[in-house]
């Protein structure tokens, strides 16, 4: 009977096509035995002493899972948007602090340019240096930069649980592969120990054939019956290990790793009772405990505070400023001896006893010998004498910025209602799927019942015929038919306890505990 298809691998066993007996080696001396012998039990015993440092350990759930969460890329794209989130929330945060920017600014002026310190044009070429600082503060903006920030922090948040809810995806897709190869594996050994027993059969049916008690045909069934039965362990084995690349897949390792996975008795993985999960209960957790959920109520929340931020700029908002700066320049200007020329009437008049006498002043003129240079003030003493300060209140009022301000509003709000429905939608969906795995959990645990009530049927049956067969009471045909039975079977109890196993930790994982085989 082939076993059904499964998801991946055991370490293959040999082959049962095995031969039984082995080519035996020429004899050989004494003299060369033993040398060779010395030397494979030396190799021997260093391969033994070795092993366990050899031994490549074998992963339960939470460390394939925890190996899942720290190298999956979802995880990490997920983590990232998640800090970029945070810096978004830093700069709001920021944003209702004062600013305070300090400039600098030099440079070389050429010809008749203003003079910074007065103000004043001069034909002259000199270095100025200025410096300046200003600051601003938000007065009263009707709570628009705390709303802002609230807005993105309850974001942040919401990122943070997205991150999460990435990760419970991701621990439950491991799950679902681990057990799925804990199954495939049991299979394989069940159809492993089909072999064993019609190989057995075989070698008795075939002695009692050779003895004539037995007619050849039932030596035939059994050779058939063998045949089928190994190539379905091959096919089990096969499917087992196409299991293990898939769960290496979904842990993001090599192929090539060597990597095994610790195989707990399904028997002994613990679940809880069903009567402690009742749908709507575990319906209320989730809605607390899922990150999903967590998800869409601060999104929500999110998007209500950026409403009322959008709102508050459609106010007049009031700020406070201040400034300060001083300048300086730096030049150097030749001063020239001054000769005299005679006087000359200035055309002003003095009256001296009644007479008027005209007045003369020096005609003056520059020579072309420097006597010295004028030089301003040190910048130091310029940077004092020029300091300039300023203070005052801001006002802005928005009139008309092409409906800028009332469309984000409109934005907001459309976006606070398309969260809601997510909502909405996405607690019905969460509703009706616990609900569904509730009822999947009550048919998988009646029917794990029922098949291992039909094993302990099919149990007795074939030990019942096996004694029928070896008083040669019962055909080979009847017994194969009755193997098969036990086999399926086994197989069926198999498939429903692991079926029901899984049910159950879905349950739990609905209820916020996470999934534990331990």
């Amino acid at each position: 009977m082939p076993a059904p298809r499964l998801k991946s691998p055991l370490p293959t066993p040999a082959t049962p096509f095995e031969p039984l007996v082995k080519n035996q080696r020429a004899p050989r001396s004494i003299d060369l035995i033993l040398p060779s012998m010395k030397k494979n039990l030396l190799f021997l015993w260093i391969l033994v002493a070795a092993s366990p440092l050899l031994a490549q350990p074998k992963w339960d759930l939470k460390q394939c899972v925890d190996y899942a969460v720290q190298n999956n890329i979802s995880v990490r794209q997920t983590d990232l948007q998640s800090r970029f989130s945070r810096l978004n929330y830093l700069g709001n945060k920021a944003g209702q602090l004062p600013t305070l920017n300090f400039g600098s600014n030099a440079g070389y002026r050429l010809g008749r340019s203003e003079n910074p310190t007065t103000g004043v044009l001069e034909d002259n070429n000199f270095f100025n240096v200025g410096m300046q600082m200003q600051s601003s503060v938000s007065l009263f903006n009707w709570f628009a930069i705390k709303k802002n920030r609230e807005a993105s922090r309850l974001s942040w948040e919401a990122d943070k649980e997205q991150t999460r809810k990435i990760m419970d995806d991701i621990s439950l897709n491991v799950a679902v592969s681990y057990l799925q190869l804990l199954l495939a594996r049991e299979q394989a050994k069940v159809v492993a120990v089909q072999v064993a027993q019609v190989r057995a059969q075989l070698s008795d049916t075939r002695k009692r054939v050779d003895a004539g008690v037995l007619p050849e045909l039932n030596a035939a069934e059994l050779e058939a019956q063998l045949a089928r039965d190994s190539a379905s362990l091959i096919t089990a084995q096969t499917s087992s290990m196409q299991l293990l690349l898939q769960l290496k897949a979904i842990l993001n390792l090599d192929a090539a790793v060597d990597f095994d996975i610790a195989e707990p008795p399904v028997q002994l993985i613990p679940v809880m009772a069903l009567a402690d999960l009742q749908p709507e209960t575990v319906y209320l957790n989730a809605l607390t405990m899922l990150p999903q959920q967590k998800v869409n109520q601060l999104r929500i929340q999110s998007a209500k505070q950026s409403i009322e931020a959008a709102r508050a700029r459609l106010l007049p908002s009031f700020s406070a400023f201040g400034s300060i700066n001083t300048n300086a320049i730096r030049f150097k200007k030749e001063i020239y001896n001054q000769v005299l020329n005679g006087y000359v009437n200035s055309g002003a008049r003095v009256n001296a006893g009644g007479v008027f006498f005209p007045v003369e002043v020096p005609n003056v003129s520059f020579g072309n010998t420097v006597v010295g240079y004028f030089r301003p003030d040190k910048v130091g003493t310029q940077f004092n004498a020029n300091l300039g300060q300023s203070i005052g209140i801001g006002m802005n009022v928005p009139i008309f910025n092409g409906r800028t301000a009332r469309l984000n509003v409109d934005r907001s709000e459309l976006n606070l209602e398309q969260l809601t429905l997510q909502r909405e939608q996405g607690e019905r969906q969460l509703k009706q799927d616990i609900y569904r795995a509730y009822y999947d959990a009550v048919a998988a645990l009646q029917k794990n019942e029922a098949d291992k009530k039909s094993l302990v049927t099919a149990e007795k049956a074939y030990s019942f015929a096996a004694r029928r067969y070896e008083l040669n009471l019962l055909s080979a045909f009847d017994l194969i038919n009755s193997q098969g039975n036990l086999q399926r079977a086994r197989i069926q109890a198999l498939l429903s306890q692991y079926d029901f196993v899984f049910k159950m930790k879905l349950l739990e994982f609905y209820r916020g505990q996470g999934i534990r085989l331990q």
